[in-house]
């Protein structure tokens, strides 16, 4: 038998194979519930504040390309909209085709390390495009940044999941993806300002909005890498900072296992089962499609809501400030969603209920498509805006949740991921500019795009639940553990 690996023996798992998961915890409860929630705030702080600092980073390299199309982009770079709308799609694919490799490698050199590099490398990437010309290079450097990009996102969800237990994860991808969501919301504030800065030194506004901004995230990362620490049962960073006391140590790695054992590594690699495990998992099917379905025009409502805004009569600058709005009212809500599906421990139902919000805003832009009211146009884009993927973390909790072990868990959180980037060369190409300023074409795609993702929400709840009553008839004393989460 295998010795066991530095974190078994840092919290007593013994590996013993008779048993059915290959190990079994020895652990017992020694500390307090006031005790526990104090730590949990400690790593909210720690943890959980560099994460979503670099999902931050992330968005604003990812989305401020949405911005630098109101500052004569597409003019300066040579490019035309169709053309843009590709470099958006390559960007999507570069994710995807390495969003699994990507989580192989996390999963055996650890998070520190391997999340810190990504977001130094793309942060270089992101600054140097500021002096990108030609279709050529336009292409080149959206693909170099997506492959640069890809799981991270996962890997975040990943590395949640083994610092927290069951019933606390859906809160905590909720403020993860706060640092997605605050970038979009500040992104448009920043660039207000920095795309005033056209003509400094020779440089467009866009130039300087790629320059400062990647260069912002270059620093970030070396931050984490810095500052992370590297695992539960050894939380201390690469440069020995040492955030927890023993006793703290000892009920940090301890807590967790006794929620979940299988969050545990017993290997130092995902194993060939475990990855065939999550790839031929059928139940994953209507997450993946409700992922890309509702996620594209939440894309494309994100890359194309300053020039909406513009078109409704507001100068470029202006609708860069205003088109922020609905993003930070999404802040709200995406807490909401992830606090509520905590609290009742409901996943399902709340990614239901904010998808069917959201279908009902898209089919409110849909039918005032030609109204006069720009007030109104403007207040139902700003409210989809706000409801367009508050759902979406509570839908990667939901997922991870019902993973059978750490390494199929780490893959599904992958392909969750791809679902989300998949979006993208969807969302990417679905306003047109033979169908502006008005996109009805679009809109119509888009209601349509919705209507597919709120039918799968449905049908996944619909599936667990016969799934549990499958079980529940074949033997009526199975332990809730082993029951498919909703």
């Amino acid at each position: 038998m295998a010795s066991p690996t530095f974190e078994e023996k840092q919290i007593g798992v013994s590996t013993d194979a008779s048993h059915s998961d290959g190990y079994q915890s020895d652990v017992e409860r020694d500390w307090s519930d006031e005790e526990e929630q104090k730590l949990v705030r400690k790593l909210d702080f720690i943890v959980m504040a560099l994460l979503t600092l670099a999902f931050f980073a992330l968005q604003i390299d990812r989305g401020n390309i949405g911005n630098a199309l109101t500052d004569n982009f597409l003019v300066d770079v040579g490019i035309t909209q169709y053309q843009f709308n590709v470099g958006q799609q390559l960007l999507s694919l570069g994710i995807v085709l390495l969003e699994i490799p990507s989580n192989i490698v996390l999963y055996k050199v650890g998070p520190t390390v391997w999340i810190g590099g990504q977001i130094i490398a793309w942060g270089f990437v992101a600054t140097f495009q500021a002096f990108q010309h030609g279709l050529g290079p336009y292409l080149a450097t959206r693909l170099l940044l997506g492959l640069c990009e890809a799981g991270f996102i996962p890997a975040g969800l990943y590395t949640i999941t083994r610092w927290y237990k069951r019933d606390e994860t859906s809160k905590r991808f909720s403020w993860f993806f706060i640092g997605n969501m605050l970038a979009a919301a500040c992104t448009g504030l920043i660039a207000y300002g920095i795309l005033h800065m056209r003509g400094v030194r020779g440089l467009a506004g866009w130039q300087w909005l790629f320059l400062i901004e990647g260069m912002f995230t270059v620093v970030v990362g070396i931050l984490f890498i810095s500052l992370f620490p590297k695992s539960p049962a050894n939380p201390v960073s690469i440069l020995g900072f040492r955030y927890f006391s023993d006793r703290e140590i000892h009920v940090l790695s301890r807590r967790v296992l006794l929620d979940d054992p299988s969050k545990i590594h017993t290997h130092t690699h995902i194993s060939k089962q475990e990855l065939k495990n999550a790839l031929t998992n059928w139940r994953l099917i209507p997450h993946i499609l409700l992922t890309i379905s509702t996620l594209s025009p939440s894309s494309t409502m994100m890359s194309y809501a300053p020039t909406l805004v513009a078109s409704l009569g507001y100068s470029n600058l202006t609708a860069n400030a205003m088109a922020s709005i609905g993003a930070w009212m999404l802040l709200i809500t995406n807490i909401t969603w992830g606090f509520v599906s905590d609290r009742t421990k409901r996943r399902g139902i709340m990614v239901f209920l904010g998808i069917l919000i959201f279908w009902g805003l898209t089919l409110g832009n849909r039918l005032i498509i030609h109204s006069k009211n720009n007030h109104l146009r403007f207040g139902i884009l700003v409210a989809s805006i706000a409801f367009s993927s508050p759902w979406h973390p509570v839908n990667g909790s939901w997922m991870a949740s019902n993973a059978r072990s750490a390494g199929e868990r780490s893959i599904t959180l992958a392909i969750f991921i791809m679902s989300a980037n998949a979006s993208g060369i969807i969302g990417s190409q679905v306003f047109q500019a033979k169908d502006k300023p008005l996109y009805k074409t679009g809109w119509t795609a888009i209601l349509s795009l919705v209507t597919v993702g709120l039918f799968m929400s449905a049908y996944a709840n619909v599936q667990y639940y016969l799934l549990n009553r499958k079980k529940l008839r074949q033997n009526p004393n199975v332990d809730v553990d082993e029951l498919h989460k909703y």
